[in-house]
């Protein structure tokens, strides 16, 4: 009976120690830190084409194994670059949603690489009652009328064009239409020959496209008689003279 009880008292204390050491293992485990990598974040609420300055940004410990693709580690690699869209604050910057900015305008940092910014004159009804803002995609209708025919062409010149700017404003805050002159639209340098040749022979019309439609269809041409301007034609008077 003792040797018995004895058996099953140094089993009993074999596995309390076993149970201990997986304790502790399992205890120092979770006490080691993980390895952490600084991050640029924003300091505060950024908008849309500002040239980053150092009081607007900050630098955070972020986990190692889930930093996000393409984020800076310091300040320096960051400031002076162009936002190509808003931050909030504690938000990582990114190199997809930046932009270099050599010299010049905020603008010229904004114009993706191969393309080309030009401003076309708008009114109410040419810039869509002023409900296009920077950010935007539209299309552009182009319309010049046949002389020899007597009918105006109208057609779809391109699709999904980004706006760049309207006015002189590039932030895209504004969530209230405004009248504006002109619209600066990003285009490659043979779409802006187009819209150039368009506006000589021309006029031209923006449509506002819905932001999840990036569907481009075929472009369609359609003519309008323009019926000529009638003139009146007024008959001379006759002097009548009535004997007495």
């Amino acid at each position: 009976m003792n040797r018995r009880f004895i058996i099953m008292f140094s089993i009993a204390l074999l596995l309390a120690v076993l149970a201990a050491w997986v304790a502790n293992f399992w205890i120092q485990a979770r006490a080691v830190p993980d390895k952490t990598t600084s991050v640029v974040v924003a300091a505060v609420e950024i908008p849309y084409g500002v040239k980053l300055e150092d009081a607007q940004i900050k630098v955070l410990a972020w986990p190692g194994n889930s930093v996000p693709q393409g984020s800076f580690s310091s300040k320096e690699q960051v400031v002076g670059k162009v936002t190509k869209n808003n931050y909030f604050p504690d938000e990582p910057i990114t190199e997809k949603r930046m932009s270099e900015h050599v010299g010049g305008s905020t603008l010229s940092g904004l114009i993706s690489k191969d393309y080309r910014a030009i401003s076309v004159r708008v009114d109410d009804v040419v810039g869509v009652a002023g409900f296009i803002l920077p950010g935007n995609n539209v299309d552009i209708l182009s319309t010049k009328k046949e002389h020899s025919s007597n009918r105006a062409i109208t057609k779809t010149l391109l699709q999904n064009i980004n706006v760049l700017a309207v006015d002189q404003e590039v932030s895209q805050e504004k969530d209230k239409p405004a009248i504006v002159r002109a619209v600066t639209l990003e285009l490659k340098p043979e779409q802006a020959e187009i819209i150039v040749q368009a506006m000589q022979e021309g006029t031209i019309q923006l449509t506002l496209r819905n932001p999840d439609d990036l569907e481009l269809v075929d472009a369609q041409v359609s003519a309008i008689e323009v019926q000529p301007d009638k003139k009146i034609q007024y008959k001379k008077p006759s002097l009548k003279i009535i004997p007495w």
